[in-house]
């Protein structure tokens, strides 16, 4: 049975997108820890400002799903210690066996999967008629849940330590820590169960779509075969004016579909298949 690491206590290489990762959201939790302790008396009120509620986004704050994950609370140190960990953990998983821009687009995705989660059920609970506490999203963790569901999707089998003693499959840690989340939507944080949920099927839904070299060497390659396709049609079009002119002057010459000269005999059309 294969395990991650043969020390329960050892974490990935602190490099690439894990490093990126992290030392945005700690620069982060130190930046809103100093500007509280200037500006105490407007510390609730930039807090909602960042913080991610489903009603001040609908009514133009568009730019909370972008920034809710980066919202730690400064006296919450233990809480935002577990978080910067896992995002260690998992992230620097995923990046032993794929792309930074991959393991950052997928952090991103879990992100915003989150926010359109915590949005929906907002949205239907209203048109429902159904009462639902309004509970302000902040922290890493929708991006850490997708981090999480997309390592039991594509490394099911693999072995880690959960809670550092105990060996469990990643499969069945992603299936415990879902129906945890499961059974919260009958409590009374159905907005934040909702949207880790969220998160985890965003996640999930990234690694099905999304190219695994990651999406800007996709982009890439798009471009690069658009360009040559045009460069084709130029070569065909060129080569279909230059046999209307050689017809002119008395002469017959012939283009395969790659706008490539064949000679009468044939001899050139073998050297070029």
């Amino acid at each position: 049975m294969r395990r991650y690491n043969s020390s329960p206590f050892s974490f990935p290489e602190f490099r690439g997108a894990t490093r990126q990762l992290i030392l945005a959201n700690l620069a982060a939790y130190f930046a809103m820890a100093l500007g509280l302790m200037a500006f105490r008396e407007s510390a609730a009120g930039f807090f909602s400002l960042l913080a991610f509620q489903p009603p001040a986004f609908l009514h133009g704050e568009l730019w909370q799903p972008f920034t809710y994950s980066f919202v730690h609370l400064p006296g919450n140190v233990v809480g935002t210690l577990f978080e910067m960990l896992s995002l260690w953990f998992l992230a620097g998983f995923l990046e032993n066996t794929n792309s930074s821009g991959w393991v950052t687009g997928l952090y991103g995705a879990s992100v915003l999967g989150t926010a359109a989660a915590a949005t929906a059920i907002y949205v239907c609970s209203g048109t429902l008629g159904y009462s639902l506490a309004e509970i302000p999203l902040y922290g890493c963790f929708g991006g850490i849940f997708g981090l999480l569901a997309a390592i039991g999707l594509l490394y099911g089998d693999t072995e880690f330590l959960l809670f550092f003693t105990i060996g469990i499959k990643a499969r069945y840690m992603v299936a415990i820590y879902a129906l945890v989340s499961i059974a919260m939507v009958f409590g009374e944080q159905k907005m934040y169960a909702f949207a880790q949920l969220g998160g985890a099927l965003a996640g999930l839904l990234f690694v099905r779509l999304a190219p695994r070299r990651g999406i800007s060497l996709k982009l890439s390659e798009k471009w690069y075969g658009l360009r040559n396709q045009y460069y084709r049609w130029k070569r065909r079009r060129s080569a279909r004016k230059f046999e209307v002119y050689m017809r002119s002057q008395g002469r017959t010459v012939r283009f395969d579909g790659n706008g490539k000269r064949m000679d009468e005999d044939g001899d050139d059309k073998k050297r070029w298949n």
